[in-house]
């Protein structure tokens, strides 16, 4: 068994690596994270008491009168965390929920309020609150934590006031924050308060202590949202992925993203803002998750052979299309004429994960950026690139027909590049789920009666079967490298294997089957 270090170790190794250039970038272009401010939210919160259990958890949150969530703005999941808790909260039924956010100046209560009673639509409140121009961050999961409050709660209600760039005045903007919720307390008394602001209000000597000022007898929890020294402390927990930690009576914190997730997600909001394009630049995020999975494997970018390097990875780089590119790629897909089968698995990967990557041309296609999904993807790149892309090499309309062989060998190289992918997904976002519903024995013998009986006639079936079966491989070999069997080193050469060449995707599965034991379900 792996120590809590070794593990905490194993986890974060390739996501600390990995934030090194998005803090740096960061940090060039956004001076207010050094403010003495956003410094005390991160120097308040560096270690936990302990692991709560879902109930623990429900239990606190229950408990309280107002409940002051964090906010990552740029970050979806943090909207999404806060309307399920919202939505759980009344479900709860024994008070009404009420729900303030600081997105939405208390200036424009009014607009607020024709909406909240249907009077206007979801595109007349987004522009009379100037939410593109004021705020800039994604409406999609804010509108869903809108419309839970709507469906769900007794009221909705703005709580900010300008201006919202300028750090000297931040204290009255939570003076002011304070005083609102202040009212609505006295507005809703039997209401349970739930509170979206951002996180680094959320420091004990911010928000939360002139809320208790003006509110002495309410009882106040701070739900804090992806804390980075809380989640690299969690990472090292026996039990796996960790829902959420006590950090103090009054205080705890829930996962339900990455730190490379986060700041990935800011920095292409950075981008966005800088730019006159209507859509944000893909490129660099997926860039860094590639250069991050090469660099934890010991690949060289640079090596000018091709041995245990990858020859020249720098310049096999594939291209990346985003929504600006839509029309580029779609141009390039009919260039190259793809086969129907693999443009179905794209088609599907991009309306699933918001992401795809394409070997015959050798090019991402990046729709929304989701970093489990983009860490799998550039883990199929790093795959095809260690062999030298033969599928692009070989032309896409007889890539699949030279490179089959066997319907059993062709089966077996999809499966590798499945698990391979899902090694890489993992190695870059371990909170990933073990595979359920999957076999409980993975066998040899059970591995080679699926290949044997895989038939391209039923595309579908052939494909979800080498996706399971790989995905479970996948799975146990990151368990064997949490566990220090599987070093990096070894790691590297099942992406440097010439899958496609006779015999070697047989002989590959055969020794992975050989050397893992089924990953635990859960």
């Amino acid at each position: 068994m792996a120590s809590t270090a070794n593990l905490r170790s194993r986890r974060s190794a390739a996501q600390k690596q990995a934030l090194v250039g998005v803090e740096r970038e960061i940090h060039a272009q956004d001076s207010h994270r050094r403010r003495k401010y956003l410094r005390e939210f991160t120097e308040a919160f560096r270690t936990y008491e302990s692991v709560l259990t879902v109930q623990e958890f429900k239990d606190f949150s229950h408990s309280a009168d107002i409940v002051l969530i964090g906010d990552y703005h740029a970050l979806a999941a943090s909207q999404h965390c806060a309307a399920n808790l919202f939505e759980q909260r009344a479900y709860g039924g024994d008070r009404p929920v009420v729900l303030g956010v600081e997105t939405i100046f208390a200036r424009d209560q009014h607009v607020l309020d024709e909406w909240w009673r249907r009077e206007i639509d979801d595109g007349e409140l987004r522009r009379r609150i100037r939410f593109d121009l004021d705020w800039g961050y994604a409406w999609e999961p804010f509108h869903e934590l809108l419309a839970t409050a709507r469906d769900h709660g007794e009221a909705l209600y703005g709580l900010d006031c300008p201006p919202r760039e300028n750090l000297r005045q931040i204290g009255a903007r939570d003076r002011h924050a304070a005083a609102k919720i202040a009212e609505i307390h006295q507005r809703h008394p039997g209401a349970a308060i739930m509170v979206l602001f951002g996180e680094s209000h959320l420091a004990p000597g911010h928000l939360p202590r002139i809320l208790r000022q003006e509110i002495p007898d309410a009882k106040i929890l701070t739900i804090l949202q992806n804390v980075d020294a809380l989640y690299w402390q969690a990472s090292g927990e026996s039990a796996g992925k960790v829902e959420a930690v006590r950090v103090s009576d009054d205080v705890v914190c829930v996962f339900n993203a990455t730190p490379l997730e986060k700041y990935e997600s800011y920095r292409l909001f950075l981008d966005q803002w800088s730019r006159s394009e209507s859509g944000p630049d893909f490129a660099p995020t997926v860039y860094n998750l590639i250069d991050t999975l090469a660099g934890f494997l010991g690949i060289n970018r640079y090596s000018p052979h091709n041995t245990t390097q990858p020859k020249f990875l720098v310049d096999l780089l594939p291209e990346v299309h985003g929504l600006a590119s839509d029309s580029a790629l779609q141009r390039l897909l009919s260039r190259n004429r793809i086969d129907p089968q693999p443009l179905r698995e794209m088609l599907t990967s991009l309306e699933e994960h918001g992401s795809a990557y394409v070997p015959e041309v050798n090019a991402f296609c990046v729709r929304e950026f989701r970093l489990m999904y983009a860490a799998e993807d550039a883990a199929r790149f790093l795959h095809h690139a260690c062999r030298g892309l033969p599928q692009r090499a070989a032309g896409a309309a007889r890539a699949r027909d030279t490179q089959r062989g066997s319907e059993a060998d062709s089966f077996r190289m999809r499966t590798i590049e499945h698990a391979l992918a899902d090694l890489g997904s993992r190695i870059l976002y371990p909170a990933r789920a073990v595979p359920e519903g999957q076999l409980s024995h993975l066998t040899q013998a059970s591995f080679e009666k699926a290949a044997q009986t895989a038939s391209r006639g039923d595309a579908e079936r052939w494909e979800a079967t080498s996706r399971t079966l790989g995905y479970r491989l996948g799975s146990s070999l990151y368990s064997a490298y949490l566990e220090g069997k599987k070093k990096p080193a070894e790691l590297r050469r099942l992406f440097l294997a010439h899958v496609e060449q006779p015999e070697v995707a047989h002989k590959t599965c055969q020794a992975l089957l050989s050397e893992l034991r089924p990953a635990p379900l859960q």
